[in-house]
């Protein structure tokens, strides 16, 4: 409310959100909207939509996009143990809703899975639903930026690859990958628009995959907002993507079609965690 008074007090027509909670809160999406002010980011509805694993995952399998095995929302050990036996160990436990990281863990016996609710249950996230999901290996974070206007035009701006973690904390970025041929990019980014086009997606937002060693994609999830890693993007295409954000919002359509972006050079972000 304070931010809404703020906004109205300087007859302000649009709120940014920034790239903090406040970014994916469908609430505060509405809010904005119900004030006559717009909300710079999709849709509520798509963020609330996004923002449920589980809602996006059944979106993703509609659309037919790849995906690891996994359970539908979970409340009970026993049902998730269950579960894990059929999918086969390792699993990697996840909740419903969230993300950067938090809540995750990964297992490899029954034993591993029953520690791991205990921990979650004496978390912040005791009483959150999750679910279980196959474990992939040796495996790489892609992440593909896609830019969506108001009148379906959607377009892929390169990849970034996200697969130095610690804790399930990004600590590298590059842009684009360095393990991807023109063809395996060409491919995630047709899979990053068929995501964003399964879910009406406005603005820029971001959409995460894992890659297997035999280069198979598996989509993980949808972030509809901008991210802190966003700079290495313009950086390689020369697109100013706040810039790109506001005229979106705005009415205006996207004004560059897939040919038009070229990406040029390689960029890295350090993400340095005292």
């Amino acid at each position: 409310q304070i931010i809404i008074a703020a906004a109205k007090s300087v007859e302000a027509d649009a709120i940014h959100p920034g790239y903090g909670f406040l970014s994916e809160s469908a609430e505060f999406a509405a809010l904005v909207a119900s004030f006559g002010i717009t909300f710079i980011g999709p849709s509520p509805e798509t963020i609330a939509l996004v923002g449920n694993k589980n809602n996006a995952q059944t979106a993703m399998r509609q659309a037919g996009l790849p995906m690891a095995a996994g359970s539908n929302p979970l409340t009970t050990a026993a049902d998730a143990c269950s579960q894990a036996e059929e999918i086969g160990y390792p699993v990697i436990l996840k909740p419903v809703s969230g993300g950067s990281g938090k809540g995750m863990f990964i297992v490899r016996s029954k034993t591993e899975l029953l520690e791991a609710i205990k921990q979650k249950e004496a978390s912040s996230l005791r009483n959150a639903a999750f679910y279980v999901e196959h474990y992939l290996t040796d495996t790489r974070t892609i992440e593909g930026q896609i830019g969506a206007d108001n009148y379906g035009h959607v377009i892929h701006l390169g990849e970034r690859e996200c697969s130095l973690q610690r804790r399930n904390q990004k600590l590298l970025e590059e842009a684009p990958s360095s393990t991807l041929s023109p063809e395996l990019r060409q491919k995630v980014g047709e899979l990053a628009i068929r995501a964003a086009k399964s879910v009406h997606y406005t603005n820029i937002g971001t959409v995460e995959f894992l890659m297997d060693s035999s280069c198979k994609f598996y989509f993980m999830e949808i972030n509809p907002r901008i991210q802190v890693e966003h700079g290495i993007t313009e950086m390689i295409t020369g697109l100013a993507l706040v810039k790109t954000q506001i005229q979106i919002a705005a009415g205006q359509p996207l004004a560059l079609n897939q040919n038009d972006i070229k990406l040029h050079g390689h960029a890295i972000e350090c993400r340095i965690n005292a």
